[in-house]
């Protein structure tokens, strides 16, 4: 079992962690219970009547978040030519040229997120093994393999978080840091629960969202009536 701190073990002891809240007050207990001296992130978990094991039952997505994360999204494109000047024009932080692709190689790991052009997956391919196991290869299915390059730019500077459901039937993700306040936490809250709503797979059956936990970085869970997902 892990160890908690004082400070979390003195939270935890004031809060009803088998409760179930709205998400306006689960968020006000979630901040009013962060110690951390830095602006945490809010993460979210659902837990979903899924069995992923099964093709039919995955649920994967994305999400353009409508206040954002809070933080900086560094953004690292592979492409040429006018796509190139396009990734420029629209804020790319880096391009992979031959001189990037040999620092990845060698470990170097300075941005976010990936986006690359289809012509150059052939590239990409060759880091699959380092890119791959850090969440960093760009992906079809996630919208980072386009020639929409300035599209995809904004999206993931705007906040656009991807998510995939867990062996054990979860799906977190980030949604913004402890200083947005409730207001802007549960719109982003309900903005990912909503799109994981849409998703839900016919081979479905029973309750699908079965629980829902919203928590700081270094905060306890607390948990938001699944009853109120319509």
């Amino acid at each position: 079992m892990p160890k908690h701190g004082k400070k979390y073990t003195e939270i935890v002891k004031k809060i009803d962690r088998q409760a179930r809240y709205d998400f306006d007050k689960a968020i006000e207990i979630s901040l009013s219970s962060s110690f951390a001296k830095f602006d945490e992130t809010v993460d979210v978990a659902v837990k979903l009547g899924v069995d992923p094991r099964h093709a039919d039952q995955m649920v994967r997505g994305t999400v353009v978040l409508p206040n954002g994360l809070g933080k900086e999204v560094k953004v690292l494109v592979f492409a040429k030519g006018e796509k190139e000047k396009e990734a420029l024009d629209a804020g790319a932080d880096f391009i992979a040229n031959d001189e990037i692709v040999e620092k990845i190689k060698a470990g170097w790991f300075g941005f976010d997120r990936a986006i690359a052009t289809p012509d150059m997956m052939g590239t990409v391919g060759k880091l699959g093994r380092v890119l791959g196991p850090r969440g960093l290869m760009p992906n079809a299915k996630t919208g980072t393999v386009t020639f929409e390059v300035a599209r995809a730019i904004d999206e993931l500077k705007a906040g656009k978080i991807d998510f995939r459901v867990e062996k054990a039937g979860i799906v977190h993700a980030p949604v913004g840091k402890a200083s947005f306040g409730v207001e802007k936490l549960v719109e982003n809250i309900r903005a990912f629960i909503n799109k994981v709503v849409a998703l839900k797979p016919a081979a479905s059956k029973g309750t699908y969202v079965q629980g829902i936990t919203v928590s700081t970085t270094m905060g306890p869970g607390i948990k938001i009536d699944p009853l109120l997902i319509k």
